[in-house]
């Protein structure tokens, strides 16, 4: 008898350590911004996420390739505690459909964004559109780089801020090597992980009707909000219940 209770006894301290183990590491979430934007994209989700008990981290993309943003999303995820739920905004969507297939990465939200196939480029995405309002604001400079034009940026990019802030975003905005948008995806995460999808029904930069064909070949969560292409500076309430929901997390 003694024997046994002995036993049961260091079962159940080894259930109680490997649950200690289990909530040990939070769920993660790390946030991958596009074009002519920068990390304080996500200024506005991540206070919400984090009163939840996520760990955040927001990339700071060089915008120069998507090899290398890609590699930048995987250093963080690699960083970060627990699974990650990684979450891109347009440009942002290409960078996460090709570093999304790091095993600790659990789900994908996409926010008005791009999500290539594999062996596909962003570029082709947008083929059978004609050009967004936003593209026609595009400045290319000397060095092949794609930059928003501050009247791009209030009119046509976060058209649903105030002036006062989409000036400091045109100032601040990464622009983005033009041939960025001709490397292909190796492989699709979306493909192997479940995935989310917020169309941006007003968006002048990324047509909605894109927005919901991408949304429906990925076989994503789809929400739809009444937004500008920043949905989640003018909408971050609705933007990180989005997240939360592939997190897990209930309201």
């Amino acid at each position: 008898m003694l024997r046994k209770a002995i036993a049961t006894a260091v079962l159940a301290t080894s259930a109680l350590g490997a649950q200690a183990q289990t909530t040990a590491a939070p769920t993660s979430v790390v946030l991958v911004h596009g074009a002519f934007a920068d990390g304080s994209d996500w200024a506005q989700v991540i206070p919400l996420l984090q009163a939840k008990g996520l760990h955040v981290q927001a990339v700071q993309n060089s915008l120069d390739s998507l090899a290398g943003d890609a590699a930048a999303t995987r250093r963080s995820i690699d960083a970060a505690p627990g699974k990650v739920i990684l979450v891109g905004h347009s440009w942002g969507g290409s960078v996460i459909t090709e570093a999304g297939t790091h095993a600790k990465v659990a789900a994908l939200v996409y926010v008005a964004a791009f999500a290539p196939g594999s062996g596909q480029s962003t570029g082709e995405l947008g083929k059978d559109y004609p050009p967004s309002q936003g593209q026609r604001e595009f400045v290319k400079d000397a060095h092949n780089y794609l930059s928003l034009s501050a009247k791009g940026m209030s009119t046509a990019f976060a058209q649903d801020l105030p002036a006062d802030v989409t000036k400091v975003m045109a100032a601040t905005q990464g622009a983005i090597r033009a041939k960025a948008f001709e490397d292909r995806i190796s492989t699709a995460a979306w493909t192997t992980k479940p995935s989310y999808y917020i169309v941006s029904e007003q968006d002048r930069m990324i047509p909605p009707e894109l927005q919901r064909a991408l949304a429906s070949r990925i076989k994503a969560k789809t929400t739809s909000l009444q937004a500008s292409h920043v949905a989640h500076r003018s909408h971050p309430a609705e933007v990180a219940q989005v997240i939360l929901q592939a997190a897990g997390i209930s309201q």
